[in-house]
């Protein structure tokens, strides 16, 4: 919305600023940053009150958890609001790339908030069933992704690009959107498998969320894709306002979710985050190395299917207990331990990630 200040803009006057998206994303940053400190502690009075006894606790989760037992969920209110006030505040609103991925995260923003309700208002881990979230997921998966073909350069749509083979594109043709489906749906349940310790999930999304900030700036310029020899999309560097936002709001959101949380993320923030960074892979074209930036999400979802399908099958579990965080809460590490370790792990993978950008 600000960047229509520019209009009044002579050149070399402070309306000028508004014309970079640097500048803007960095005001993006600072908006999302003071939104949630300014609204954490009365939207968690609000959410403590109305929710009573707060998020269920599973019973066949780790015995530790039950020290948790009133603390209140949908968290990810505090976030996906930053977000959206921020990005509608600082970027350019006639980009179409805003637009879709501004609409995948408040879908499954919405989604997340439905299952949240069910689970608090009947006090059970059940909420809404499995195959209807997935369900709705995947339409919004499918509309995001025939969204994004239809303004794609031509040269590009429905091709998927391969990091370091940069001279290669695959053409998926009508495979495209059931292909931009898997993305985006994986991701965002991903993240929501993530989301089981304090302060484990939001972290990795930020970092995940700065990486592909960085890659939207960088394919949005014609002369970085030049150097870079990355494939051009005008316009995604607009993203780089979004992610920008998402990274404030979720530090905002890490201040009250640090151990101990005084809040919960919930399927509300999982989903909307998770959704957002498949929908900005999409866009970009990215969509192999959000797999890899993202990877602590890849091998938490995988520990899930590996268990459940060994176990249907043989009765017994390759771990103690799924996702893979459960594992080592199981094994007796401190929760501390998992959330700064997986961290660590999440940078990693993020510069690996970053460095696909040169390589050849």
């Amino acid at each position: 919305m600000l960047y229509w200040l520019t209009e009044f803009s002579q050149g070399g006057d402070v309306f000028n600023l508004f014309r970079y998206i640097t500048f803007r994303a960095g005001g993006a940053f600072m908006t999302a940053l003071v939104f949630g400190f300014i609204f954490g502690p009365p939207l968690i009075g609000v959410l403590r009150k109305r929710q009573g006894k707060g998020q269920p606790i599973r019973e066949d989760g780790p015995q530790g958890h039950f020290t948790k037992a009133g603390t209140p969920t949908m968290g990810g209110l505090l976030i996906v609001g930053a977000l959206l006030f921020s990005t509608l505040l600082w970027a350019r609103l006639d980009n179409p790339y805003v637009w879709l991925v501004l609409f995948v995260t408040m879908a499954f923003g919405t989604i997340g908030f439905a299952d949240d309700y069910a689970k608090v208002s009947s006090q059970s881990s059940g909420g809404v069933p499995g195959h209807v979230r997935f369900g709705l997921g995947l339409i919004i998966a499918a509309v995001a992704g025939w969204w994004a073909t239809q303004y794609h350069p031509d040269a590009l749509q429905s091709q998927l690009a391969l990091p370091v083979f940069k001279d290669t594109l695959i053409n998926l043709g009508y495979f495209f959107v059931p292909f931009a489906m898997i993305v985006i749906v994986g991701s965002a349940n991903s993240v929501n498998l993530t989301d089981g310790l304090d302060g484990l999930a939001i972290m990795p999304v930020m970092i995940a969320s700065a990486t592909l900030g960085v890659i939207a700036y960088a394919v949005g310029r014609v002369d970085f894709t030049d150097y870079l020899d990355l494939h051009y999309v005008p316009g995604t560097g607009e993203l780089l306002i979004f992610t920008a936002a998402l990274v404030g709001g979720g530090l905002g959101f890490l201040w009250y979710n640090a151990p101990p949380a005084a809040v919960f993320m919930g399927d509300t923030g999982s989903l909307a985050l998770g959704g957002a960074l498949g929908a900005i892979a999409v866009v970009t074209k990215h969509e192999i190395v959000l797999a890899i930036v993202g990877g602590l999400f890849v091998v938490e979802a995988l520990s899930v299917i590996i268990q459940v399908i060994y176990f249907k099958r043989t009765g017994k579990r390759v771990f103690l207990m799924a996702p893979i965080h459960h594992h080592y809460e199981k094994k007796g590490w401190a929760e501390s331990t998992i959330v700064i370790r997986f961290w660590i792990i999440a940078m990693i993978l993020a510069m690996i990630g970053l460095a696909t950008l040169k390589v050849r």
